[in-house]
C-alpha cells in the first residue's frame, strides 16, 4: 500500500498533544474528600457506565487517526512485466584438421577452442546456436537449436579424424550459411574458427563470404595459433611421436572474409586471447530484450474515511445519550 498525499499522515501528530490534554483534565477534573473509613466505599460495586467513560475519547483518537489515513489516500498499486527476447541465429564453423592439434594452446588448439566455445553457447541461452565442422571436408555436427546441453555434448564428441584431413575454408563456411539461409530472425552469425589456410574443397572461401553477405550474415573470422614454430603430436607406426609445424596462417583470407560480410578478424595467439574474443563477440551480438512495463492503482481511503465517520457518530452517541448522565 502507498499513499498519494503522505503529508496528510503528520496530522497524526497532533495526537499527542489531544493525548496529554485528556490525562490533564482527568487529574485536574478529580475531586477529594476527607473520610474517616472507606470501609463502606469498598463495597459498593463499580458500574458498566464507568468503564465506559474513557470510550468516547478512544473513538475521538481513532476517528482522527482514520481521518489522516483517508486524506493521504491510500492507494493498492499492481505491477507487472512483459518481456520478449529476440535472439539471434548463430553457426561456428570450426577447423578440426591435423593442426589444429598445436600445442601452442592448453592442451591444444582443438580442445581449447571446444571448451571456449562451449562456455560462449552456455552464456547465450536464447540464441539459436549450431555447429559445422570442417577439415578436408564439411559437414554439419548440429543444426541450429535452442537446446544448449546437447550442442555441448556434440561439441565434446568433435576429434580430428572424423573426417579426410586438409582445410577447406571456403566448403565450411558455404555449410554453415547453407544452414542459416533460410532462417527468418534478423540477426544472423557465423564464428569461422580456423588455423591454417584453404587448400582443399571446391569452394574459394571469398565466394563463400560474398554468398554469406547475400543473406546478411556476418562472419566472424577467428585465427588461432601462436606466432613462430609449434609442437604437433604426429601418429606413425611406432606412436606418437612429436615434430614441429610453423604457425603461419592466410589470415589476409580471414580478413577479406570478415569485411566483406560486415564482420571482424581477430587473433587468438593462446587460451586467455581466444576467451577474450569470444567474450568480445558476446558484447557485439546482443540478444534484444524488450520490456514493458504496467502498473494499476486502485483508491482505497473509502473505507478509512467511512470508519472515522462511523467512531465519530458512536462518540456522539455515547457522549450524549449513553454517559450522560455520568458526565451531569
Amino acid at each position: 500500500m502507498i499513499f498519494y498525499s503522505p503529508g496528510y499522515l503528520f496530522l497524526l501528530l497532533l495526537l499527542i498533544p489531544i493525548v496529554a490534554w485528556y490525562i490533564y483534565e482527568m487529574y485536574k477534573s478529580d475531586a477529594s474528600l476527607q473520610l474517616s473509613s472507606t470501609h463502606s466505599l469498598q463495597r459498593q460495586p463499580k458500574t458498566v457506565r464507568l468503564y465506559l467513560l474513557h470510550i468516547p475519547f478512544i473513538l475521538r483518537v481513532l476517528a482522527v487517526i482514520l481521518l489522516s489515513l483517508a486524506l493521504a489516500r491510500p492507494q493498492l498499486s499492481n505491477k507487472w512485466k512483459s518481456e520478449s527476447t529476440e535472439g539471434i541465429d548463430i553457426m561456428m564453423a570450426l577447423d578440426i584438421s591435423g593442426p589444429m592439434l598445436g600445442e601452442d594452446f592448453k592442451p591444444n588448439r582443438l580442445e581449447a577452442a571446444k571448451q571456449v566455445a562451449s562456455e560462449f553457447v552456455t552464456a547465450r541461452p536464447n540464441d539459436q546456436i549450431g555447429l559445422v565442422v570442417f577439415a578436408g571436408e564439411s559437414f554439419t555436427q548440429c543444426p541450429l537449436t535452442t537446446d544448449h546441453a546437447v550442442l555441448i555434448n556434440l561439441f565434446q564428441s568433435v576429434k580430428f579424424g572424423m573426417i579426410e584431413d586438409g582445410t577447406a575454408i571456403g566448403l565450411g563456411l558455404a555449410n554453415a550459411v547453407n544452414r542459416m539461409k533460410d532462417s527468418k530472425t534478423k540477426s544472423k552469425v557465423i564464428i569461422l574458427l580456423t588455423d591454417g589456410s584453404n587448400n582443399s574443397g571446391d569452394i574459394d572461401p571469398q565466394t563463400a563470404a560474398q554468398i554469406a553477405q547475400t543473406f546478411g550474415i556476418r562472419v566472424y573470422a577467428i585465427g588461432v595459433g601462436s606466432y613462430g614454430e609449434v609442437k604437433v603430436p604426429i601418429q606413425t607406426p611406432y606412436g606418437t611421436q612429436y615434430g614441429t609445424m610453423n604457425s603461419e596462417f592466410d589470415e589476409q583470407t580471414l580478413r577479406n572474409i570478415a569485411q566483406t560480410t560486415g564482420g571482424e578478424y581477430f587473433r587468438a595467439t593462446d587460451n586467455s586471447s581466444l576467451r577474450a574474443i569470444y567474450q568480445q563477440i558476446d558484447q557485439l551480438e546482443k540478444t534484444k530484450i524488450r520490456v514493458r512495463e504496467f502498473s494499476k492503482r486502485s483508491e482505497n481511503f473509502v473505507p478509512f474515511l467511512l470508519l472515522a465517520l462511523g467512531c465519530g457518530l458512536i462518540e456522539l452517541i455515547m457522549r450524549y445519550f449513553v454517559l450522560r448522565t455520568i458526565t451531569n
